[in-house]
């Protein structure tokens, strides 16, 4: 699932190629990924578009007060194409889900790949508009993200577990379940620690890695173009993704904890104090 980051590169990718251009036409593929229907994707036909913002893990593209909002949830991806068919793309099988043409002829697409369809399309006159926008936690980027911010959010969070405060995006914006690893595994910190058990040592070193590891893989993803954010992400994990392989800070091997329908990957020598986490959803240290 693209994240903070990868959202925010997209964010720049898109601005330098869509501010000013006028929407051509818009193909809407997937009907399932449209969750609004009292603006129609037509409505936006021959606007210009002058900003694209983002939202924690949402893109919002601003066309004269109709926004096009979007999330590309874990399977779906943006493709960019300098030119796009002349035909209008059609409802089918395959992994296109909304295609956008501009005045000049090029575009991009949204694309999900697998069975589960989660990709959503919002087409309103103001982001908050969308419930999961509107809900947002704070952007973890921002200025007003300070220490004391985040230390009154794991105040607020009590015995829940790092890993959880983390993720939930109505706490904090943009963070999910690979950046949380990375997160933790800097900060030395064991996913299920309860936030309300870190000492202030803790507490600040938590938030300063959170933000360095947040700032560096945006510093890494400045400037690629969308296909090759993927592959600059998985290169930046040192935990997550990499179970099995050795840590890159003390050499133990890395492990992970599956869910239903996820995995996290730590370091027990870096984490959790040599001990193994127990594979199952209510997990806690094993004795």
């Amino acid at each position: 699932m693209p994240e903070l980051p990868e959202v925010e590169s997209l964010r720049r990718f898109l601005t330098e190629r869509l501010v000013g251009r006028v929407i051509a036409r818009i193909d809407l593929t997937a009907f399932s990924a449209l969750k609004t229907f009292t603006t129609p994707l037509s409505a936006m036909h021959g606007l210009e578009i002058e900003r694209v913002e983002r939202r924690g893990k949402f893109l919002c593209l601003d066309a004269g007060g109709t926004w096009l909002c979007f999330h590309l949830a874990r399977a779906g991806w943006l493709r960019w194409r300098a030119e796009m068919p002349t035909a209008p793309a059609r409802p089918g099988k395959g992994p296109l889900a909304l295609r956008l043409v501009l005045d000049d002829g090029s575009g991009f697409e949204l694309t999900e790949a697998g069975t589960q369809r989660k990709l959503a399309v919002h087409v309103v006159n103001d982001p908050d508009e969308v419930t999961q926008i509107e809900t947002l936690g704070p952007e973890p980027m921002a200025d007003e993200f300070t220490y004391e911010v985040f230390a009154e959010i794991l105040n607020k969070a009590g015995r829940a577990q790092l890993k959880g405060v983390l993720k939930d995006q109505r706490v904090i914006a943009g963070i999910g379940n690979a950046y949380s690893d990375e997160i933790l595994h800097a900060a030395k910190l064991s996913p299920f620690k309860p936030a309300n058990g870190l000492s202030d040592a803790e507490r600040e070193h938590l938030y300063t890695c959170l933000r360095a590891e947040l700032a560096d893989a945006v510093q890494r993803s400045a400037g690629l173009a969308a296909k090759d954010l993927k592959g600059e992400k998985k290169l930046g994990m040192k935990v997550h993704g990499r179970a099995g392989e050795a840590c890159p800070v003390c050499g133990d091997t890395i492990l992970s904890v599956s869910f239903a329908d996820s995995s996290l990957q730590y370091c027990p020598t870096c984490q959790t104090g040599g001990k193994p986490l127990a594979d199952r959803r209510m997990s806690k240290l094993l004795k």
